[in-house]
């Protein structure tokens, strides 16, 4: 059902060098794969085109093209989850034609759980740290059988309460820029506007805000959910799911 995939090199994935050494192996499921930290933040742009001139300008170049996500989150009926930091995930890849919104036939599915740094799947919550990133550790699987995984999930319990999509494009600077090693630049866009997610160790993610024009001011640490749910009070509107008006 599911295959043991550590994070894919660049370009086969959006983001294959980004992560930190691994910190754990054979921890949670008896395949090749351990857990990772994940360090990032997000940027709002206000102005995707001016952005990515900034971008070229510095000489980024794209990693892996233009894709579209599709994303479900599960939890348990209490948000038992949810209440400890954590996140339970099945994303759908579809690579996105240039200028269009039609889909090439090639997709792949992953299964991702994230949690606070050191905390275990079923204590108590982890004390908050006063970080100006956001950490958490993570756990990546490669599906073969979503529909089924999930069908499993439903039957232990855990409810697909939340969809959100996005069209994703991923970035890295020049290796002339050292200090950019093991940086990933996300451009994200979301149907709550366009967003940009900096990953990677922390002093290459405030030296990249910088070079772009941002200070630690501008970083945003909430996910997706609570941003939409932020926008959703901003607009008086009834809460749903995060989609396109196309996929609605």
């Amino acid at each position: 059902m599911f295959d043991a995939q550590p994070r894919p090199q660049v370009p086969a994935g959006l983001r294959g060098q980004s992560r930190a050494r691994p910190l754990c192996t054979f921890l949670f499921f008896p395949y090749n794969h351990c857990m990772s930290r994940e360090t990032e933040i997000k940027l709002k742009i206000d102005d995707p085109r001016s952005f990515l001139r900034a971008l070229k300008k510095l000489g980024a170049k794209v990693v892996s093209p233009r894709s579209h996500e599709l994303n479900l989150i599960f939890d348990t009926p209490d948000g038992g989850l949810a209440k400890h930091g954590q996140l339970l995930r099945i994303r759908t890849e579809t690579p996105a034609a240039r200028g269009k919104n039609s889909f090439k036939s090639s997709s792949r599915s992953l299964l991702t759980f994230k949690s606070p740094p050191d905390q275990l799947a079923m204590g108590p919550a982890a004390p908050r740290a006063d970080r100006r990133h956001k950490v958490r550790e993570e756990i990546e699987l490669a599906l073969t059988d979503p529909a089924s995984l999930q069908k499993i999930f439903e039957g232990l319990g855990l409810k697909g309460w939340f969809r959100y999509e996005k069209y994703r494009t991923a970035y890295r600077f020049p290796a002339r820029f050292k200090w950019a090693k093991g940086l990933v630049i996300d451009f994200d866009e979301t149907p709550i506007g366009t967003f940009v997610e900096l990953e990677g160790p922390g002093p290459a993610i405030d030296q990249a805000a910088s070079e772009l024009g941002y200070n630690s001011g501008d970083y945003v640490l909430k996910n997706y959910l609570v941003l939409y749910l932020d926008d959703c009070r901003r607009r008086n509107l009834q809460p749903s799911h995060m989609l396109f008006p196309a996929s609605k």
